[in-house]
């Protein structure tokens, strides 16, 4: 028997609309709280589920503020450079909301929920890799528009033995933060002069 209080993660990924990953990431990186049973099974208070819900329907912007926003999706299944990845993108400033998922399965599914402009993607992650997404992805030619940047620590000789889409931007390992802010800037420019 279930405490009415506590939800176990498969109930807190239904009820918050996410994946199991996600839910576990949100864990550690302390988005929700949790603790778990001797047997290892985290158990997530109600309060604190409902608590990140309650935020999200304060935080939803305005259909003006969603046109101007870039909305970018993140696939690496690194708990640590999914924090980096957040932490840093937060800090510049700018209007971009982000979501994060871990693997490749995650990424098609949250793709096709919304299309994001810009994904950047792992290619080494568990399930279905990063190649592989790309690839299902680009075969879409609704999704045209959406940008793709792959940062990998994949060799370039092997990524181009295993081949990627050529309109794919590709950088190397670790995070070229510096980059990834001047593509996002150059995106939100180009933006501003088609509004």
């Amino acid at each position: 028997m279930t405490d009415p209080q506590f939800l176990s993660t498969r109930q807190a990924a239904l009820r918050l609309g996410v994946s199991l990953g996600t839910v576990q990431n949100m864990v550690e990186s302390g988005a929700l709280e949790a603790w778990k049973t001797a047997g290892g099974h985290r158990r997530i208070p109600v309060a604190s589920v409902e608590a990140l819900l309650a935020r999200r329907r304060t935080q939803t912007p305005s259909a003006q503020e969603a046109n101007s926003q870039l909305e970018i999706l993140i696939a690496e299944d690194d708990p640590t450079l999914q924090g980096l990845y957040q932490m840093t993108i937060e800090s510049w400033g700018l209007p971009l909301r982000i979501r994060m998922v871990a693997n490749g399965f995650d990424g098609l599914y949250q793709v096709g929920q919304r299309i994001p402009d810009v994904l950047v993607a792992d290619l080494m992650m568990p399930g279905l890799d990063g190649f592989e997404m790309i690839k299902r992805l680009r075969a879409n030619p609704d999704l045209a528009r959406m940008d793709i940047i792959v940062v990998s620590a994949i060799d370039a000789e092997e990524i181009r033995r295993r081949g990627l889409p050529s309109d794919v931007t590709i950088f190397g390992k670790p995070v070229p933060f510096h980059e990834l802010k001047g593509f996002m800037l150059g995106r939100l420019a180009a933006r501003q002069r088609v509004v």
